[in-house]
């Protein structure tokens, strides 16, 4: 039976890299999950529903939050976000690491419920990069990007909350930074124990 897996947050301002590091995170490391989030925010073009996001109505994503079919929710810039609580609990008992690419508020609330769960809050190098990023993007007009860039500064003052912190300002650095993140947690004794049952019983035989 294998041990369960750990469930990790990551956080960041909009801007700041965070999805483009899971997405390489998730090529490169085995017996990772990301969770699609249920959302009713507008598809963006190059979205795909059930891959980037699952995109719903106001109305279903109200009818889920009644019947507490999410982990987590949270509104972000008049759109709601919410992590399926089902499809969570069953990759962690399968033994399959899951990352949670959430906000602030999510996070909290994630460490609420399970103590045990491992935060990470990825950083810019400086405003001007973050304000850089956004604006290259080109998702977003310039109203938005200052309301976003004004959103950062709330966003990033509850860095204390989270167990890990990692600056986005070389990529490779910052991916690699997040590997040892999740090999660390995977090399914890309560997991070991699990992992190598035979060998401990061996060894004290």
């Amino acid at each position: 039976m294998p041990s369960p897996g750990t469930l990790f947050t990551v956080s960041a301002p909009s801007g700041a890299g965070k999805t483009s590091l899971v997405e390489a995170l998730d090529l490169r490391c085995d017996n990772v999950q990301v969770s699609v989030s249920h959302t009713t925010r507008p598809m963006r073009p190059g979205e795909q529903d059930g891959v980037s996001y699952h995109f719903v109505t106001e109305a279903a994503f109200t009818e889920m939050l009644s019947r507490s079919a999410f982990l987590e929710h949270a509104r972000v810039f008049d759109n709601f976000y919410g992590t399926s609580q089902d499809w969570v609990e069953g990759q962690l008992k399968s033994g399959m690491d899951v990352i949670l690419e959430i906000d602030w508020q999510g996070a909290q609330q994630i460490k609420r419920l399970r103590p045990q769960s491992v935060a990470v809050f990825i950083l810019p190098p400086s405003r001007q990069a973050l304000r850089h990023r956004l604006t290259q993007r080109g998702q977003d007009g310039e109203n938005i990007i200052a309301q976003r860039m004004d959103q950062a500064v709330e966003e990033i003052s509850h860095y204390p909350e989270a167990d890990y912190i990692v600056v986005n300002d070389n990529f490779d650095q910052a991916l690699e930074e997040l590997q040892c993140i999740v090999d660390s947690q995977r090399l914890r004794t309560d997991s070991q124990i699990v992992h190598w049952e035979g060998l401990l019983t061996e060894l004290l035989s």
